[in-house]
């Protein structure tokens, strides 16, 4: 087991070099011309947005040559409930390693949002290094891209707070997530599940977002955002704010959807129909990033198919033949009629072992690297420190342009 000094001295030309399953050979230094150092999830979103400020209202447009220079922001987040699955690195991490080429990138474990149900206070805590230590294995570089945990930036839930002061009360009991997931909790739902969504814009507006890539899930809740957006820059924005000694014009942008390059919506094992879900309550229904090859190998096995004779894509009718082949695709970097002539002629029996293979090899370097990270958690912590500091710096200017159109006076320094 390696020491945390013998950790750091191994630098991160090795040891946080992505795996070249995940990432390209670039291995280019801190991000350059970004504005200071500086966050659908499957259930905070993600966001990309501009490095550059918002600009007052009336302000001259700069030069092109400086805006085609500039690199785009980009917020991501998951929960730190369950286990990340392998749809959860198909489906998004592996997206956002392909984005640190182009953007700056900003991943957050969102823990202010895993606790809207009863939970665990020592599983929170051992998760939430567990996710941190999940997207650096995935091949998220602390190099190019600002690892931190949501609680550790205090501007998240003051703006979410500021926020909730604005928005209509019908807004919220609009959203389809609170109305099913409420009903499954009966009496004992929480107030911030039917608040968490004012949680999610802050999280997106703080860091000026341009553009959100959200699951279908999520959409809803993007545009309760724009419209908490738009509230917000209509009541205490604009020319007034100006007038009362502010910056003026816009306090946030409104964000807008984003279509990741690539990829995937991995389903259940279980049910093809179904999203692969790291809290669903079947744990053979996924594959989690940390299982064994014998347990993949059992879940593989046991996963859901049909009765027909040969493997097909897109046939509405074989959820199950789409799902695992386009799982074969990803991990083996196969185009789809490469995967037809690999395997289109085979049965279950004989692809569900050729699919095994195939996902234990893809996960090999990621699982190595998880488990050197895992030995010794001081390194992770100061990833984490770094990642809450550069973070809160951008952060931090929202923060105070909302207090300040809002009227509040400014803080006081403490001696």
């Amino acid at each position: 087991m390696q020491t945390s000094t013998q950790l750091m001295q191994l630098g991160r030309r090795q040891l946080l070099r992505s795996p070249r399953a995940f990432t390209s050979p670039l291995n280019v230094g801190r991000r350059a011309g970004a504005a200071g150092p500086v966050c659908s999830s499957a259930s905070a979103g993600a966001t990309v947005a501009t490095a550059a400020e918002p600009q007052a209202a009336g302000a001259p447009e700069k030069a092109t040559s400086e805006k085609v220079a500039q690199r785009k922001r980009i917020l991501s987040g998951v929960q730190p409930t369950g286990k990340p699955t392998l749809g959860n690195y198909l489906g998004a991490m592996k997206n956002w390693v392909a984005l640190q080429e182009s953007y700056d990138n900003y991943f957050c474990v969102v823990d202010l949002h895993a606790i809207t149900v009863p939970h665990d206070p020592v599983e929170l805590r051992a998760a939430t290094r567990s996710m941190a230590a999940t997207y650096i294995a995935a091949g998220i570089d602390p190099e190019r891209a600002t690892i931190f945990v949501q609680s550790h930036v205090p501007a998240h839930a003051e703006l979410a707070w500021l926020l909730s002061c604005v928005t209509p009360l019908g807004w919220l009991g609009r959203m389809i997530q609170f109305k099913e997931k409420s009903r499954k909790q009966g009496e004992d739902v929480r107030t911030g599940l039917m608040t968490y969504p004012v949680l999610m814009a802050a999280d997106i507006l703080l860091y000026q977002a341009d553009l959100v890539p959200v699951g279908e899930d999520q959409k809803q809740h993007l545009e309760l955002t724009r419209d908490i957006a738009d509230k917000f820059n209509n009541e205490f924005g604009g020319k007034p704010w100006k007038k009362r000694g502010g910056r003026g014009g816009r306090v946030f942008k409104v964000p807008e959807v984003f279509i990741p390059p690539a990829g995937a919506r991995i389903m259940s094992l279980q049910d093809g129909a179904a999203k692969m879900s790291k809290s669903a309550e079947n744990d053979n229904s996924r594959i989690n990033l940390t299982d064994t090859p014998d347990q993949i190998a059992n879940k593989i096995k046991r996963c859901k198919t049909d009765a027909l004779d040969g493997l097909e894509w897109g046939n509405p009718d074989r959820p199950e033949a789409t799902n695992l082949l386009t799982i074969y695709s990803l991990c083996t970097g196969k185009s789809k009629d490469e995967v037809l002539a690999d395997v289109g002629g085979l049965r279950w029996g004989g692809f569900k072992p050729v699919l095994t293979d195939a996902v234990v090899e893809h996960l090999r370097p990621l699982q190595t690297k998880y488990g050197q990270l895992m030995s010794d958690v001081s390194y992770i912590d100061s990833v984490l420190a770094r990642g809450a500091e550069a973070a809160a710096a951008t952060a931090d200017r929202t923060l105070a342009d909302a207090r300040d159109a809002m009227g509040f006076v400014p803080p006081f320094k403490r001696k």
